[in-house]
């Protein structure tokens, strides 16, 4: 069985994970694993582009106000300040690292999307995630002292104290090679999980197939506290056709004065909210799915063909051909849309640091809860988030290098105690049912009598999905089913914690704002009190 050895173990080549190897790079021998391909995960759909103040009319306090405003007073203010006030720097080492932003003129092109109140979203025309990673992929491949690896995929974390060793600490992760079948042993000093969010446990999601907690399951599992998993942001606006699988329609549609509209073609946005189409997520994908539950319908349209056709072509080029390969002409007729699970804005407990509760274990991007996004994420701030804390994670990281640490003796994977499974129709099942419950029952709208119905459910799956993989040998299905379970039923005691509305969050039991902004810490059973 194969043994790696490496200063700091990255799982996750998105955004947070290949900016963080970059900036360690000159400090550490890194190894970044990526389940798929390199370009497989979330990081390479987005399309809207980084929310940072460029512009000299903008100012950090206005976008600092504007994240609080989105996150209904739950976001940390500490950490709304640390991010925003980075913001320009991360754009900077972007440009340096050549990202070919768009650009009108001699300067930037800067857009302006949901909950914003001046124009700061930077992007490569509609397709900023592509630009973004193409870029970051070249520049990590170019560079001796980062390892990358596709197809390998994380089973569990390894701690000093799982191998029974005093003073606890994270060493490195089981991780199984999908081109061999075999797992290996990546041993490492440091070890960051950048595996993105939790989307795909819910049936309708613009999110990458490899969405599916990975992260936050093994972070609960080994220890780590996990915060506001209840916040889950539907994205407003997907593409509805049957052959447009996880098709964002970007916010920036709306942001150039695209309209949404009835099936009769009413606009009605302006009832919900003064900001209309404007309004931050929460409220317009709630609206959207009042107004299709309210007149029976499987979709409602968002119209920008009142702006010139060379205009729409220019901003939305990536948009524009995919729908026309579909059939739809943006620049003629209005765009069938639906809201779909987008964000997950809880996950692992961090500091400014990127720490989790275990030394030696961070967390960074979608799978950390920074305190950034409160009860609902400002549009393109998640891009950010994932630059401004790669850069603080690595700066640490580079620091504790520094300190000798006593090595452990991490023993390898033992199969044989399992045996191959002639019942893989198990796991597409219960992946199945875990995403329609969870689509039905913990959705944009709950209710208590819902959110029981599905911790009914998911705990008689997480007693099947545990004996299934005690008695067979894993694969990358199992796996995600796995974490997919652990990330469902955290998603669900959070909710059923929170007895009120707020943000991204709404039930019809309690429907109003409590008393108080308070987050929802969940706390394993093996948690270790410092």
């Amino acid at each position: 069985m194969q043994h790696h050895h490496y200063d700091a173990l990255i799982i996750g080549s998105g955004a947070a994970g290949l900016s963080m190897a970059l900036q360690l790079a000159p400090h550490a021998k890194v190894a970044v694993l990526s389940k798929g391909k390199l370009t497989s995960g979330s990081t390479w759909l987005a399309q809207g582009g980084i929310a940072a103040v460029l512009d000299t009319t903008d100012s950090t306090q206005a976008h600092a106000e504007d994240t609080l405003t989105a996150g209904v007073n739950l976001s940390h203010k500490e950490a709304v300040e640390f991010t925003v006030n980075h913001g320009k720097e991360s754009i900077d080492w972007l440009i340096q690292q050549g990202v070919p932003f768009t650009q009108e003129k001699d300067d930037y092109h800067l857009t302006k999307e949901g909950g914003h109140s001046h124009r700061r979203i930077i992007h490569s025309a509609d397709a900023t995630g592509k630009a973004l990673q193409t870029t970051l992929i070249q520049q990590a491949e170019s560079n001796p002292n980062i390892d990358l690896f596709e197809h390998h995929i994380a089973v569990d974390l390894i701690t000093r104290r799982k191998l029974g060793l005093a003073q606890n600490r994270c060493v490195g992760a089981y991780i199984l090679n999908a081109l061999t079948g075999h797992v290996e042993v990546f041993q490492a000093a440091h070890v960051i999980l950048a595996t993105g969010g939790a989307s795909k446990a819910y049936l309708y999601t613009s999110n990458s197939d490899g969405a599916t907690g990975d992260g936050i399951a093994m972070a609960w599992r080994a220890g780590c506290r996990v915060g506001n998993m209840e916040f889950n942001q539907f994205h407003p606006t997907c593409l509805y056709h049957p052959q447009a699988k996880s098709f964002l329609i970007t916010e920036a549609v709306r942001g150039e004065g695209g309209k949404l509209l009835l099936p009769d073609g009413t606009q009605f946005m302006h009832q919900f909210d003064e900001r209309a189409e404007l309004a931050p997520r929460d409220i317009v994908a709630r609206a959207i799915d009042h107004e299709m539950k309210r007149l029976g319908c499987d979709s409602l349209f968002l119209d920008i063909s009142h702006k010139p056709k060379e205009f729409i072509q220019a901003h939305f080029p990536t948009i524009y051909k995919r729908c026309l390969k579909l059939g739809i002409d943006m620049t003629q007729e209005p765009i069938p849309v639906v809201p779909a699970a987008h964000y997950t804005c809880g996950g692992v407990l961090t500091d400014e640091k990127g720490r989790t509760d275990i030394p030696g274990l961070y967390a960074i991007g979608e799978t950390s809860f920074t305190g950034l996004h409160g009860a609902n994420r400002l549009a393109s701030n998640s891009l950010l988030e994932c630059l401004v804390y790669a850069k603080s994670a690595s700066d640490d990281v580079a620091i504790s290098l520094k300190k000798p640490l006593e090595e452990a003796l991490i023993p390898p994977w033992d199969e044989t105690q399992v045996t191959d499974s002639d019942e893989d129709v198990i796991i597409s099942h219960n992946w199945d049912e875990i995403r329609r419950f969870m689509w039905d029952y913990v959705g944009i709208v709950r209710t208590t009598k819902r959110l029981q119905r599905a911790k009914h459910r998911v705990d008689l799956l997480q007693q099947e999905i545990s004996e299934y993989y005690s008695h067979y040998k894993i694969s990358n299905d199992l796996l995600e089913l796995r974490n997919l379970a652990v990330v469902a039923e955290l998603i669900i005691n959070s909710a059923m914690q929170r007895q009120e509305s707020r943000g991204l969050h709404y039930t019809l039991d309690f429907p109003n704002l409590g008393p108080e902004p308070l987050d929802t810490i969940l706390t394993p059973e093996n948690f270790i009190w410092n």
